[in-house]
């Protein structure tokens, strides 16, 4: 095995070069690092600032997959379900879904198949299975129309997207990875037998050497293998948008809804961050990647009207007090439309590159991506000569070392130990931290030890933490990807938290170079 250097102290030669840090990314350098390869992986942004932090937020099977007939992607999911629950309970964990019959559409006798496969393919055990709802009479028909008198409640789970990359590369680097954010692979040539790789990033211009690169850059792997390797003929991914609407809470109870429209689509509308609903998604085709990704009028046009035809009480644009956007990178299959695209992703090797030591992932989704993962490994082990075991399934992510069931005692225990902190705030921070929330609080004994708050509950004690622990340099990787606190947040308080964040990394930035502090 090779061994790694300090990019610092001289070029540094890796086993693994993985080029993107989002969830695919994060997941292979992790499962990487762990079977004891060296490893470097680089980002040219924030880590799951992409794809990764523009999803639903949803660990599922993916039901309507099923009309597509994508058994396998559908089976590898439901059984990574409670995989991935029992790896992060803190981030992830079960909702019940409320599925109103609409008359008109999918006819109830396919959505009791469609159902009862859903219930049966995934080895479940501990998510509770399908039952049939009376809408007249269950609190879950109680915000929709009165048309709606039927529904079926089923089983998936919830994920924070964004800290779910963010601990897989903790991970990662806790077992040697070395993890890069904003640094670009800009240049790679195959030369004696490796890659030469440039690297550009805040340190400047650093040069690498790597056996085998894994493209993981989502929706800009095409861009990558024209820009890096002079691949210009790169073609592989189909680029979809995707857009999503948070409006006010839209409903007391906490089971979101899948709504099906004529257009064949489904979309959510799930309790968000405790005074909101999501409701997203949208599947919009690009010939290019937008630089910015944005919903448009029409797509907010779309969710509402959609959304509207379940809701009694109508959603309207004046109802949305935020939105994201994401691309998603399916690989193209030739599907005529994009909801018909296949979700699943498709590893290949690049043979006109380095011998074919490049590899590149088309696809995905963040339920199956440790399984992704484990390929990948398996492809870039038979390039190495090397084979070692897997080892990800049962393992614990940081902060997720309590049991599935146990969030409660832990927020218990937490308010023992830091009574002043508040049932509401503690709340939060074990969702997002787990077990390390006594980390990020450490001695404090009263609230003031946890710094000015900068606004919904911000305490400078926290920024801390994640500058130090999570690679966060800027307000929007704190407020829109950490956490989701930016949308409770007034332009003064988020230009404080940026201001304050400035001036901690220029100090931090002149002590390292020998001129302060």
């Amino acid at each position: 095995m090779s061994t790694s250097t300090s990019i610092n102290g001289g070029q540094a030669h890796f086993d693994i070069l993985v080029i993107g840090g989002g969830i695919n990314g994060a997941g292979i350098a992790r499962d990487a690092a762990g079977r004891g390869y060296s490893v470097c992986l680089c980002d040219a942004g924030d880590f799951g600032s992409g794809t990764s932090s523009a999803s639903t937020k949803l660990v599922h099977g993916g039901l309507r997959y099923l009309e597509f007939y994508e058994f396998r992607l559908v089976r590898e999911a439901l059984m990574e379900r409670e995989v991935l629950w029992k790896m992060a309970p803190h981030i992830i964990w079960p909702l019940r879904f409320v599925l109103p019959y609409h008359k008109g559409l999918r006819p109830a006798w396919m959505l009791r198949i469609g159902l009862f496969l859903y219930d049966h393919l995934g080895g479940r055990r501990l998510l509770p299975g399908t039952r049939t709802l009376d809408l007249t009479r269950d609190p879950a028909g109680k915000p929709l129309k009165p048309l709606f008198r039927k529904g079926f409640e089923y089983s998936d789970c919830w994920v924070e997207d964004t800290r779910m990359v963010i601990l897989n590369l903790r991970d990662a680097e806790a077992r040697g990875a070395r993890i890069l954010a904003r640094t670009a692979a800009s240049r790679a040539v195959h030369e004696g037998g490796k890659w030469h790789v440039t690297l550009d990033g805040e340190a400047g211009i650093q040069e690498i050497t790597a056996s085998v690169v894994v493209n993981a850059a989502g929706p800009w792997v095409d861009q990558v293998l024209r820009a890096v390797f002079s691949h210009n003929d790169a073609h592989n991914v189909r680029l979809v948008g995707g857009s999503h609407i948070v409006i006010r809470r839209k409903f007391d109870h906490d089971r979101p809804y899948i709504f099906q429209n004529a257009d064949q689509r489904v979309i959510f509308a799930i309790p968000y961050e405790r005074d909101f609903t999501l409701i997203g998604t949208t599947d919009t085709e690009h010939d290019t990647m937008p630089v910015h990704p944005e919903i448009t009028p029409g797509e907010v046009d779309y969710l509402c009207a959609m959304a509207s035809e379940y809701f009694a009480e109508p959603v309207t644009r004046d109802d949305v007090v935020w939105t994201y956007s994401g691309v998603r990178p399916l690989f193209d299959d030739g599907a005529s439309r994009a909801q018909e695209a296949t979700r699943d992703y498709v590893i290949r090797r690049d043979h006109k590159l380095g011998g074919g030591t490049v590899v590149n992932i088309f696809g995905g989704k963040i339920t199956t991506y440790r399984k992704l993962a484990e390929a990948m490994l398996a492809e870039v082990e038979d390039m190495l000569g090397k084979r070692k075991p897997a080892w990800t399934r049962g393992t614990r992510l940081p902060g997720g070392d309590f049991e599935p069931t146990g969030y409660d005692a832990l927020v218990a225990g937490m308010a023992e130990r830091y009574p002043f902190a508040g049932t509401q705030l503690l709340e939060r921070l074990v969702r997002l931290y787990g077990t390390e929330t006594a980390t990020l609080l450490g001695d404090a004994k009263s609230i003031a030890d946890l710094g000015p708050d900068f606004g919904a509950g911000l305490h400078e004690a926290e920024i801390r933490y994640l500058m130090k622990y999570e690679w966060a340099m800027e307000a929007d990787d704190v407020l829109y990807r950490r956490t989701r606190l930016g949308i409770r947040m007034t332009a003064g308080q988020i230009e404080a938290v940026d201001r304050w964040m400035k001036d901690r990394a220029r100090a931090s930035r002149a002590t390292d170079s020998g001129q302060g502090g």
